[in-house]
């Protein structure tokens, strides 16, 4: 797989990684975005941004379900922590089990819970810390 910056013409594709949303594809292209692609074809996407001096923000990690259980958003992940080493946070759906156990691979630790912070369903957050 081959990791590199997102750009205007990957955004059709990461709309539909992502699916519906809160976010719009062209807001992550204002931060930190990079795609993995295999055989040419985007397999998914993470986009990050900085939030304070040595502290990131997980926005959104997505892979294509063609892709999933193959390592891509482990890669994507690994990527974005050595490209930014510091202290970083994310919020994963207390129900989203596979999401949890990937962030726990990569060394997140749950720190919070935020309650109904999830529409559509209605769902609280748990929210992780990682120190890289």
């Amino acid at each position: 797989m081959i990791v590199r910056p997102a750009t205007q013409a990957d955004l059709p594709d990461i709309a539909i990684i992502q699916g519906p949303s809160s976010w719009k594809p062209a807001d992550y292209l204002e931060h930190d975005c990079v795609v993995g692609v295999i055989d040419g074809a985007v397999a998914g996407f993470v986009a990050s941004r900085e939030v304070a001096p040595g502290e990131r923000e997980v926005l959104y990690i997505a892979v294509d379900s063609a892709y999933r259980r193959r390592g891509v958003a482990s890669v994507l992940l690994e990527h974005a922590i050595k490209r930014f080493p510091g202290v970083w946070f994310l919020e994963v759906r207390e129900s989203n089990a596979a999401a949890v156990r990937l962030y726990e691979s990569a060394g997140f630790q749950a720190v919070g819970h935020r309650p109904e912070y999830y529409r559509e369903p209605v769902e609280a957050a748990i929210v992780m810390r990682f120190f890289s």
